[in-house]
């Protein structure tokens, strides 16, 4: 069965979504990370997968759904993170980020079936990627590889073509990085927790004159 990964930070302000700041406060960036993730724990919670795992920077909180076993994540860059999330699967793995808060069961359910396909692979918006699904996890896939780039995305899915793994695409998803990112995801995706948040804090913000 697939291990289903989730790598996050705890939704705390300063550590999280800086780069919505301006025009958010770091507390309310926090808020629309909080909803990002638990729009996307609620998601993985309902994929049919052997295992859910939370790879965490922090602490656990409120938003945790039951069922989900909690992992630190270790030292170093992203790259060094990822791969070490995927090393401790023994089996087939799929990792998502925290950042799709409208990514939904049925975009990841493809993913767990292995029949045709070494690899999985979500190209983000931003030229990055949002999820990552290997059959037999091997860490060197993901060490080296660039992170934060607009070739993030490509390199990567060149890395795993290289190895002759037979890849298999997810759809195109925007990351959740720039106030703009923040506006398309909350009209692509307005019956998640993340629009209710983000239309809160944009009418409070119209509200004050902001």
């Amino acid at each position: 069965m697939t291990t289903l990964l989730v790598i996050a930070k705890e939704p705390r302000p300063g550590r999280v979504k800086t780069r919505l700041t301006p025009p958010f406060t770091p507390e309310e960036a926090a808020g629309l990370a909080e909803a990002a993730l638990a729009d996307t724990l609620a998601a993985a919670a309902l994929v049919p997968a052997g295992r859910h795992v939370l790879v965490l920077d922090g602490r656990p909180g409120p938003w945790l759904p039951p069922g989900f076993e909690v992992v630190p994540q270790t030292g170093g860059g992203l790259d060094a993170r990822l791969a070490a999330a995927f090393a401790a699967c023994s089996g087939p793995a799929l990792l998502i980020g925290m950042d799709t808060p409208q990514v939904a069961p049925e975009l990841l359910a493809p993913a767990l079936c292995w029949e045709r396909y070494d690899a999985w692979f979500g190209t983000a918006a931003d030229g990055g990627f949002w999820a990552l699904g290997l059959a037999r996890p091997a860490p060197s896939l993901l060490l080296g590889v660039p992170m934060s780039t607009p070739r993030t995305g490509a390199v990567q899915h060149e890395r795993l073509l290289a190895a002759g793994l037979r890849v298999g695409d997810l759809p195109v998803l925007r990351d959740v990085d720039t106030a703009e990112d923040a506006r398309r995801v909350a009209a692509e995706a307005p019956g998640t927790r993340f629009a209710a948040r983000h239309a809160e804090l944009t009418a409070a913000a119209t509200g004050a004159g902001r």
